[in-house]
């Protein structure tokens, strides 16, 4: 491939540019390895035992009917399904996952004061999937266990007023989409509109506001890498301005990985109370990464859409499962209220065929039916059995109070970190607020402690945007994704600590080593000369003491 081509391709998504590295990378008889994609090769295990465990018992509920026929089965039946369920457990209790379902249950009804009967019913209904989800937004006591587990994982022991409403959505990539066209169809966001981005951010973040269906203005907030990828208050202050409705980040970033520390949370909520109109979506998709992890959504409830999805911390990218939440008092269904009356109209006929009284109809409850086209209401919602994994996963974790899940996932990323480190020769960069799921290699950095700032500068104006990701994906099958393609400003590639072993981050550093030698052997070539960590070593070589001869 070409520098034409590559040049060409520089335009397209990192993730649409992914596919032309792939190609370049397989096209040796090397093992391929795609750092590229954040698809994890690890997931939790007992929650699942416990979906499996939870739909045998459903099938024998199921069985309970229809017994004269062959194959057919009917629905459970609510009277006396938690002694059934009691015995059911008795009989299978060295059954993986069978212990698990049975500490669902206790948990339930210990510790959250449910009906037990109740949650086994909702629970074999949604595994069998037999009947609509009712209601649409969330299942009834699935609602409950999840906003219990959002509000542990996202708000913790921070001072929270109030309750928020959920709705169980297909992974946070169907959040972003749905959200977009309910802030529009409900005059919240307007075509020309201006919102702000906090940079570097997931790519469609970028591109979904210039689609035509939206065509919003941006305004992108900075968190530079040399104020270890938060953002400054001069960045901030952009928001101060009454133009830009809104503020959409991901917390942790993405891809830097790093989460906003204790002073930008302080100076946003500084800001909101400036600008109590601003209107903040945060996608915390990679909070529970992180030590004491504290939302936006915690801070600002009023003001903040939150997204967050099970795919990354649980392995579950295929079951597509995922919450919006927002405060039951927010600052949407406020917009909403106060639009031109000839707006509001447009608006009661948009939702009348759903409701008597739609003015009274909340933004979630909007998102829902919009998500649907209005007039499929009656048949929206999240697939039950999805659902019903999705509080597998959450009691898995409200139950696992030593917290052992989540050491073992931050243990997993942390040290293919270091094993990329270790191959670069390099020190790896310690940052509390860094959960370490992706990191990002910039180029110029990594060349400058090698080889010292002016060859770094020689290779940033040498080499072409994404040229250095084709070289390593042809010499080393090596696939990373460009940081710029997440609006980061230097030239960087990201790798994702999720989906390899650790040997192959290893031969990932070593691949990226082998080009800055590449290119140092060429740049000195041309008359260039060492200096940074290179130079000092060959210095400590020859005397054995730094700058002594």
């Amino acid at each position: 491939m070409d520098f034409k081509d590559i040049e060409k391709l520089g335009s397209l998504s990192p993730f649409e540019l992914k596919d032309a590295l792939i190609q370049v990378a397989s096209e040796s008889d090397r093992v391929m390895l795609n750092a590229g994609r954040g698809n994890p090769n690890f997931l939790a295990t007992t929650p699942r035992y416990g979906f499996f465990q939870f739909g045998q018992f459903a099938m024998t509920e199921a069985e309970r009917s229809y017994i004269y026929m062959e194959d057919v089965g009917g629905f459970p039946q609510r009277e006396g399904i938690e002694d059934r369920f009691e015995i059911y457990v008795a009989r299978n209790k060295n059954v993986e996952g069978v212990r698990f379902i049975a500490a669902a249950v206790s948990y339930v009804r210990d510790q959250m004061g449910l009906s037990a009967g109740d949650f086994i019913y909702e629970m074999c209904e949604a595994i069998l999937g037999c009947n609509y989800p009712v209601p649409d937004r969330f299942l009834r006591l699935s609602e409950i266990i999840v906003g219990k587990y959002i509000h542990d994982e996202m708000i913790g022991s921070h001072p929270f007023q109030g309750n928020f409403d959920m709705y169980a959505v297909e992974g946070g990539t169907a959040a972003m989409t749905y959200l977009f066209n309910s802030l529009r169809e409900n005059h919240i966001i307007e075509k020309g509109d201006t919102i702000a981005l906090g940079m570097p951010i997931f790519t469609p973040y970028i591109e979904i506001p210039h689609l035509n269906d939206y065509m919003l203005e941006e305004v992108f907030i900075d968190a530079p890498p040399e104020n270890n990828w938060q953002f400054t208050t001069k960045e901030l202050d952009k928001l101060l301005d009454p133009k830009i409705k809104a503020f959409f980040l991901c917390n942790p970033s993405n891809p830097p990985s790093v989460k906003l520390s204790d002073e930008v949370l302080a100076h946003i909520a500084g800001i909101v109370k400036k600008r109590p109109d601003l209107i903040l979506l945060t996608d915390d998709v990679y909070g529970t990464f992180a030590d004491n992890f504290v939302s936006l959504f915690a801070i600002c409830p009023y003001n903040t859409i939150l997204v967050y999805s099970y795919s990354k911390y649980f392995g579950a990218t295929g079951w597509r499962m995922g919450v919006v939440a927002t405060h039951e008092k927010n600052v949407l269904d406020e917009k909403i209220a106060a639009l031109p009356e000839p707006l509001r109209k447009e608006l009661d006929h948009r939702y009348e065929s759903i409701t008597t009284t739609p003015r009274a109809l909340k933004f979630i409850d909007r998102l829902v039916a919009d998500s649907r086209t209005v007039a499929l209401n009656h048949t929206a919602g999240l697939s039950t059995p999805v659902q019903a994994q999705m509080v597998m996963f959450s009691l898995f974790s409200l139950m696992d109070e030593p917290q052992n899940y989540k050491a073992a996932m931050k243990r997993i990323v942390h040290r293919r970190k270091e094993a990329l480190y270790r191959a670069l020769a390099l020190p790896m960069p310690v940052d509390p607020n860094s959960v370490s799921y992706y990191h990002l290699l910039d180029w110029e950095e990594v060349a400058t402690q090698m080889y010292g700032a002016e060859f770094a500068a020689w290779g940033v104006k040498r080499m072409k945007p994404n040229e250095a990701l084709f070289e390593i994906a042809k010499e080393s099958s090596v696939v990373l994704l460009p940081g710029r393609g997440f609006g980061g400003n230097h030239p960087s590639g990201r790798v994702s600590l999720a989906n390899l072993n650790e040997y192959d981050y290893a031969n990932i550093g070593r691949a990226v080593r082998n080009l800055a030698d590449k290119y140092f052997a060429l740049y000195q070539a041309e008359g260039g000369k060492a200096g940074g960590q290179a130079a000092e070593a060959a210095s400590k070589g020859k005397t054995g003491k730094k700058g002594k001869k």
